[in-house]
């Protein structure tokens, strides 16, 4: 058995079941990942069923307490060359916030002087960060000062919005992986030579065991209200009030439609999800849009299980776990054609894309599938297929037990005979 560090920032989070499951199926290649991550999430977004077993499981590197202080100075003293090397790579990094901004990456450093030392505790030959913005510069810290080596996973939906010194954490990754061609594509125009030696693209999956409906989709009855299902975090880039305005077009039509939203504001309900209460409350939806907060897993399942189409009205996206899993339950799928969707969905075979920003054209394309139960029937049955054949959840823990055994010495030996026997598909043999 291999045994590594699994690096996730603020775990765990609503949006981070599929690294449960990734982490589970890696067990199951020769892989045990240790978690580690950055700091606790607040307690309204950790509302999963598993998310105190993970909390008890994880080591956590903030707040630091005053013991923690003395290993890390003791962690610096402990290698001078190492802590040399590091700070070598902090007065080399992109810095664009001045001062402020050194002094930053001096603190993250720290934190690197930290997990290096967890490491060295845990025995762990190599840490994987779910994470291109500070978990990554903290990995790539410890590395320097002479820890584990790393690799990094790109979830998107942008390269921009992880930060600045994104060429020197790639540079020193042993690996990486990506999870479209289309943010494979960005990241080899934006990183270029400093990619890593070994890329795959992978994208995150879901467990086609746990996801799965337990009676047949059906359409409204007459009279029956439509009842549409979307989940996502309330921050901006999920387009929650394009969605607000679709509902109130299709009422507008004549249509009884009902919105259930699942997911949280990063503060914890104090945030966006004010300004979108506000939103519903200046449409009058107040009957007809009902946020559900940060749910687990058996409440967001209910949700699509209860609805006649799933519906998200991303402005950008990697590509969306919560639209695999709605595929999965075998339901209407209306979406935004944004970042890597088209990779997942092919319209008008297994799902329906839309225009970002149209609330028209999402509403027309739900009208549409309200008045012709048949091909919603349709795009139901071919949606769990399409899931099934690409976006199953142990694509990505084999990318990354892949790339372990490519990268990491003695890793395929420790793995053994779990390792994966084909690997995923690389940069080169997607030709992104």
């Amino acid at each position: 058995m291999l045994r590594i560090g699994f690096f996730i920032p603020e775990f765990p989070g609503q949006t981070h079941i599929f690294l449960w499951r990734e982490r589970q199926a890696l067990a199951e290649l020769g892989v045990e990942a240790q978690l580690v991550s950055t700091r606790r999430p607040p307690r309204a977004i950790a509302s999963h069923s598993w998310a105190a077993e993970a909390q008890g499981q994880t080591r956590y590197l903030m707040p630091v307490s005053g013991p923690a202080l003395a290993g890390i100075l003791a962690e610096l003293l402990r290698a001078p060359a190492g802590t040399l090397r590091a700070l070598g790579a902090l007065l080399r990094a992109e810095a664009p916030g001045g001062p402020k901004q050194r002094l930053r990456l001096l603190a993250l450093l720290a934190m690197g002087a930290q997990l290096k030392r967890i490491a060295r505790e845990g025995g762990w030959t190599h840490v994987h960060v779910h994470s291109c913005a500070d978990s990554a510069n903290i990995a790539m810290f410890a590395e320097r000062l002479g820890g584990p080596g790393y690799s990094l996973t790109l979830h998107g939906p942008t390269l921009d919005g992880y930060g600045p010194n994104q060429r020197q954490k790639w540079r020193h990754a042993r690996f990486a992986t990506i999870i479209s061609r289309l943010l494979m594509g960005v990241a080899q125009r934006d990183i270029g030579d400093d990619l890593p030696p070994v890329v795959n693209i992978a994208p995150m999956g879901v467990d086609l065991a746990q996801i799965r409906r337990s009676t047949p989709w059906q359409p409204p009855a007459p009279g029956e209200p439509l009842r549409i299902f979307s989940c996502g975090r309330l921050n901006a880039v999920k387009g929650h009030d394009h969605l607000i305005e679709t509902v109130r077009l299709l009422r507008a039509q004549g249509i009884d439609a009902r919105l259930e939203i699942a997911g949280e504001d990063e503060q914890g309900g104090s945030g966006y999800h004010r300004q979108i209460d506000a939103l519903i409350a200046e449409k009058g939806l107040g009957d007809a849009v009902t946020l559900l907060g940060a749910v687990g897993e058996a409440r967001v399942r209910e949700g699509l299980e209860n609805a006649h189409v799933f519906a998200l009205a991303s402005l950008n996206e990697g590509i969306a776990v919560a639209i695999m899993e709605a595929m999965a339950m075998e339901m209407p799928v209306v979406v935004t054609d944004v970042g890597g969707n088209h990779e997942l969905i092919t319209s008008g075979r297994d799902a329906i894309l839309v225009p970002a920003e149209a609330p028209a054209a999402m509403a027309a394309e739900i009208a549409r599938l309200h008045a012709d139960p048949e091909e919603a029937r349709r795009l139901a049955q071919a949606s769990r297929a399409r899931v099934a054949a690409d976006f199953h959840h142990r694509r990505s823990a084999q990318a990354v037990a892949d790339g372990l055994a490519r990268t990491v010495p003695g890793a395929a030996e420790a793995m053994g005979a779990a390792r994966p026997t084909a690997a995923p598909a690389s940069a080169a043999a997607a030709g992104a």
